[in-house]
C-alpha cells in the first residue's frame, strides 16, 4: 500500500460523501454541501491509495495566530496505518509559526491526539450545536 498525499480543494462529490459515509458522519449525506465546503477551508490535505479517497484534513485559521482543525477522517480499513498521524504531522507543520492550533475531540479521540503532541485544556470545555436541517 503506498498513500500518496495532496493538497487540494477540488474533489468529485462521490468521493468524499464515500469517504465521510465509511466512517459514519451525517455530512456524508449532503455531498454537494461537503464540495463547497472544501473550497472554504484554507487547508485540505488529503490521503489517497490509488484513485480512492482514504484519508482527510481541513482547517480554517485567522491568518497568524490560531488554525482549527475542522475536519480529520480515516477510512476503518486504513485506521492504525499511520494516515491520520500523517494529515496531522502535515497540518501542525504548516501552522507551525502560530501560537496555537485547536480541535474538538471526542473522549474517546483524545488517546491519539495526546500521541500527537496535543494537551487537553485544563480550564476549557468545548461548546457546540449540532443541528441538521434536511
Amino acid at each position: 500500500m503506498e498513500i500518496l498525499y495532496k493538497d487540494t480543494h477540488d474533489f468529485d462529490q462521490n468521493v468524499l460523501q464515500d469517504l465521510f459515509l465509511s466512517v459514519g458522519w451525517s455530512s456524508g449525506h449532503f455531498p454537494e454541501k461537503l464540495v463547497r465546503a472544501m473550497h472554504g477551508f484554507e487547508t485540505v490535505y488529503t490521503a489517497w491509495d490509488g484513485e480512492k479517497l482514504v484519508g482527510l484534513i481541513s482547517a480554517m485559521e485567522d491568518g497568524v495566530m490560531t488554525a482549527y482543525i475542522h475536519y480529520l477522517l480515516v477510512r476503518p480499513e486504513y485506521q492504525g496505518a499511520g494516515v491520520g498521524r500523517t494529515l496531522v504531522e502535515k497540518m501542525k507543520e504548516t501552522y507551525r509559526d502560530y501560537l496555537r492550533i485547536v480541535l474538538v475531540a471526542y473522549d474517546e479521540e483524545l488517546g491519539f491526539y495526546e500521541s500527537c503532541g496535543f494537551k487537553k485544556a485544563k480550564d476549557a470545555s468545548p461548546m457546540f450545536i449540532t443541528a441538521l436541517w434536511t
